[in-house]
């Protein structure tokens, strides 16, 4: 059981304590740094391409072509940057009493969703195409009663373990509201 003082950015009440943390599965990161890579590869495969069919570039222009080369590399690098911002930005929080979904769709699209556990109809977890099955992960749902409102949490690598205890969790949460 995890208190206020490892999660002081969640604001749980008296008595509550986080029962589960998920985050974006590790493959996200191999995605990002894989995507930083090939395009350095591109970009400096391009420039030489550039370079090759130039053989008379004067002094001005094979300055333009590293500037150029910088600034494409800058913007690799930027674009994975804000890209493991993200993957960090989300984040799925299950305690005893609800559960926190903090969404980032980019650094200035945020979102948090609290849904109080009992009233957490459905948890299923679910995985398509090899990639997900080789690497562990899925998408994460959490269907709600009423409104049938149904949170995801993709790229998620839950244990089918984990799994059963959020379920066994949610399952005390509405008994412990109906004796309530």
């Amino acid at each position: 059981m995890k208190t206020q003082k490892e999660y002081p950015h969640l604001k749980l009440e008296k008595g509550e304590h986080v029962e589960f943390a998920f985050v974006r599965a590790k493959v996200c990161l191999a995605m990002i740094f894989g995507g930083l890579a090939l395009g350095l590869v591109v970009i400096l495969f391009g420039f030489l391409v550039a370079l090759m069919g130039q053989k008379t570039l004067d002094p001005m222009g094979r300055n333009f072509m590293f500037t150029l080369l910088a600034i494409l590399v800058g913007m690799a690098f930027i674009i994975a940057l804000v890209a493991l911002i993200v993957y960090r930005g989300n984040k799925l929080y299950v305690t005893n009493k609800r559960v926190v979904q903090m969404v980032m769709a980019s650094p200035v699209v945020t979102s948090v969703n609290i849904i109080d556990l009992p009233s957490v109809e459905d948890a299923s977890f679910h995985q398509s195409g090899i990639l997900q099955k080789m690497f562990k992960y899925g998408t994460l749902r959490l269907s709600t009663v009423g409104d049938e409102t149904t949170y995801t949490f993709n790229y998620c690598d839950i244990s089918a373990d984990d799994l059963k205890k959020l379920s066994r969790l949610i399952t005390g949460a509405k008994e412990t509201k109906k004796q309530a």
